[in-house]
């Protein structure tokens, strides 16, 4: 039985939608794809039954947490933790993060999934900090990732940014790091559009004169470094910098405009993924790398290609609030009872926005029960005086 609902749309009006624009895109569970490498930076669940501070006080409910990370990894895809996408710096502070890690370490170990966690600095307080102590943050963050048994994407620093005045000072921190990992490590250069606060990271505020200083540590470190995760949301920024890697070094796409086309490569190479729109859409992107794996481009892309819409839209302006869309989907899709976020983030984006997130994923076969989703979008319209 459908649902009709009343989606306000850009304008101010009101219209009517019928979900079930497009046969939902069933889940396969399978092994790991072949020819590339796939992780899904996932989301976090918030209690919403924990009192407190909303805004400072959220607390994380560990067993959907849990539950949506094993859905992941029944799909074939390894989840990348702990990172932007689970709210580090936006909600999710260290305490948490550390206890996240460690409870996803041994949920990886349980099912044999394929696990990368972020390391950063997020423990130091507010204002300056020196070189030394960035260092040393970044080390105990280290640490704990290692002991959970996960490799370790070592993360944009907002203290490395503020604390360091040219690329030296980015060199220096990091070659004293990768001199002190067990296993090579992924590094995440993440644009000022997901982080103001990143603006001129690796001492160039032009994005190619920063790719000189990732390709020289790259070099430098090739048996340190699996890979590098580039967010800057710029295809062929990204095209370029992969072909300037010294061999057996990876560059982990976190382009969420443009990823099929990079994953899919050209006669020179390809990149693999390591993004936040896979949370939303690993479902369709799990059988596609399978696809790919059989060199089925055709069915790669068909796959794909009706994601990307809906991808540019939860990742529009301001970016950085795309991990609300994210929450949204997972909510409609029945992965968790509720639409609450850590720090209350749910209310990030405007319902406009949302109803067309709802349009956007129905669309591209993405909701995998239509009139569930209708009726759970239903109390959500409400709430923002939205009459059915």
């Amino acid at each position: 039985m459908t649902t009709t609902l009343l989606l306000p749309t850009a304008d101010r009006g009101l219209e009517p939608y019928e979900p079930g624009a497009a046969e939902p895109v069933r889940p396969a569970p399978g092994p790991p794809p072949r020819s590339r490498r796939a992780y899904a930076a996932v989301h976090v669940v918030a209690d919403p039954l924990a009192d407190g501070d909303p805004v400072t006080g959220s607390q994380v409910d560990w067993d959907a947490t849990l539950a949506y990370r094993r859905h992941i990894w029944s799909l074939g895809l390894g989840v990348a933790d702990a990172m932007d996408t689970a709210q580090r710096g936006m909600g999710l502070g260290w305490p948490a993060a550390r206890e996240l890690i460690r409870r996803t370490g041994a949920e990886a170990r349980a099912v044999g999934g394929d696990l990368v966690c972020g390391a950063g600095t997020d423990q130091l307080p507010p204002g300056p900090a020196t070189l030394d102590r960035v260092r040393a943050a970044y080390a105990e963050q280290l640490e704990v990732v290692e002991e959970a048994g996960a490799g370790a994407v070592l993360m944009a620093s907002r203290a490395l940014a503020a604390a360091a005045d040219g690329p030296e000072d980015y060199l220096k921190v990091y070659e004293e790091l990768l001199g002190q990992v067990s296993r090579p490590v992924i590094l995440h250069w993440l644009g000022e559009m997901f982080d103001p606060a990143l603006a001129g990271y690796w001492g160039h505020g032009d994005p190619a004169a920063a790719a000189d200083v990732v390709v020289a540590l790259c070099s430098a470190h090739a048996d340190r470094v699996d890979g590098v995760k580039v967010s800057l949301l710029d295809e062929a920024l990204e095209v370029r910098l992969r072909r300037r890697m010294p061999p057996g070094v990876r560059v982990y796409t976190g382009d969420d405009f443009d990823y099929p086309r990079l994953i899919e490569g050209d006669d020179h190479g390809h990149s693999d993924a390591l993004l936040g729109i896979l949370d939303a859409v690993a479902v369709p992107a799990a059988a596609a790398l399978r696809a790919l794996d059989e060199h089925d481009v055709a069915g790669f892309r068909a796959l794909l290609a009706p994601t990307v819409p809906l991808a540019r839209h939860v990742f529009s302006a301001p970016t950085a609030h795309y991990k609300t869309g994210l929450v949204f989907l997972a909510y409609l899709n029945g992965h968790q009872a509720h639409f609450r976020m850590i720090g209350g983030l749910e209310s990030a984006r405007t319902i406009v926005h949302l109803s067309q997130v709802f349009r956007l994923a129905d669309g591209a076969g993405l909701l995998t029960d239509p009139p569930a989703a209708a009726r759970r979008m239903q109390p959500l319209l409400a709430l923002a005086g939205v009459g059915q």
